[in-house]
């Protein structure tokens, strides 16, 4: 099993953020997965920072298979709504659908996260 590792954690742990140490375990015992929406979501700062290298080692991670269902996306956005969680945006559901479909856990500090593992029973790590 892999661990999705979210753009909220990704941001930082590039800015050296205040607890490193699980995040670095992931990349020691090669359990970091990442998927083409948060590679999009992270490579054009990087960019315009001029951080090439990073660019490098982000797109050398094991991407996981970004394979949406649109059907499963509006279920998932039904129950948030019927939840009570109407803030909760398409990209987010993607991501967990994209952590579900390829049985990970998704690693992010981001709340949208929590109530989606109450809501449509996703894991978290």
């Amino acid at each position: 099993m892999g661990v999705l590792v979210d753009t909220s954690i990704w941001i930082d742990y590039f800015k050296q953020g205040d607890d490193l140490t699980d995040m670095d375990a992931l990349i020691d015992e090669n359990l970091v997965v990442t998927n083409d929406l948060i590679l999009a979501e992270l490579i054009p700062f990087l960019k315009v920072r001029k951080q090439f290298t990073v660019i490098k080692l982000l797109q050398e991670i094991r991407r996981i298979p970004l394979r949406i269902n649109w059907d499963e996306i509006i279920a998932f956005q039904v129950s948030c709504l019927k939840a009570g969680a109407n803030g909760i945006g398409i990209p987010d559901l993607v991501i967990a659908q994209s952590a579900k479909a390829n049985n990970c856990k998704i690693y992010s500090i981001d709340k949208h996260f929590r109530l989606l593992e109450k809501i449509i029973k996703i894991k978290l790590y």
